[in-house]
């Protein structure tokens, strides 16, 4: 099965195609290339790069088998936009999607094993933030949510902090905590999180994906702002 992986979540973005499902020297998947996408013009090279990227390593768009989306969090006009190619794209090639959490690409790429809080840069002193078990425990669903940085601090006793942000991973480690510094995160990731998530069953029509912006609700806003 070809996978293309698409991750416009960020100021910088990235594609990629990877083989899964077959025996080669890697297992059961096999990344075929990554190309990054330069932040600010997502809209008007994705679709074009996307062709380029098939087209490098004879493919056609009718050979994509499946497609691995980031659904959030990040920036709301890079998730529509990524989100919005890969809903046509599907629709158009009837194939299945997984919409995957940048948080859970974090806790994944890590490597870490135990109790782990996947952090991001939400900005305006906020920060995104999952928090999973590896090995998954059936019996506790991750939990996403926005919060503030003294409060990410406090929540993150007694768990393995994961983060791309070294900003964050240098307030985590000077709050004592356990913390493992990523690479930036880029599509090749994605792709692999959307293959567990295939393997699974837990993908998505064209019509039930949407982006997840963990975001606050109106009530938290003003709160937050004092009014």
């Amino acid at each position: 099965m070809l996978i293309l992986a698409i991750d416009t979540s960020g100021k910088q973005g990235s594609i990629a195609l990877a083989r899964a499902g077959e025996p080669t020297a890697e297992g059961d998947f096999e990344m075929i290339e990554i190309a990054p996408l330069v932040g600010g013009t997502f809209s008007a090279q994705l679709i074009p790069q996307i062709s380029d990227l098939l087209t490098r390593n004879g493919f056609m768009k009718t050979a994509i088998g499946a497609f691995a989306v980031v659904c959030g969090p990040g920036s709301f006009t890079g998730l529509r936009i990524g989100l919005a190619a890969v809903k046509a794209l599907a629709e158009v090639l009837e194939k299945p999607i997984a919409a995957v959490s940048l948080l859970e690409v974090c806790a994944l790429a890590s490597g870490a094993q135990g109790k782990i809080m996947a952090a991001l840069d939400a900005s305006r002193g906020d920060v995104y933030v999952g928090e999973y078990e590896i090995p998954a425990d059936p019996a506790q669903a991750p939990l996403e949510q926005i919060l503030t940085r003294s409060e990410f601090l406090v929540q993150s006793q007694g768990r393995t902090v994961v983060t791309p942000d070294t900003v964050l991973a240098e307030a985590a480690r000077a709050a004592a905590l356990s913390v493992s510094t990523l690479p930036p995160i880029s599509a090749d990731a994605v792709a692999r999180l959307g293959w567990r998530k295939i393997q699974s069953g837990a993908v998505v029509t064209p019509e039930q994906l949407e982006a997840n912006y963990i975001r606050r609700t109106d009530a938290e806003m003003l709160e937050k702002s004092g009014r």
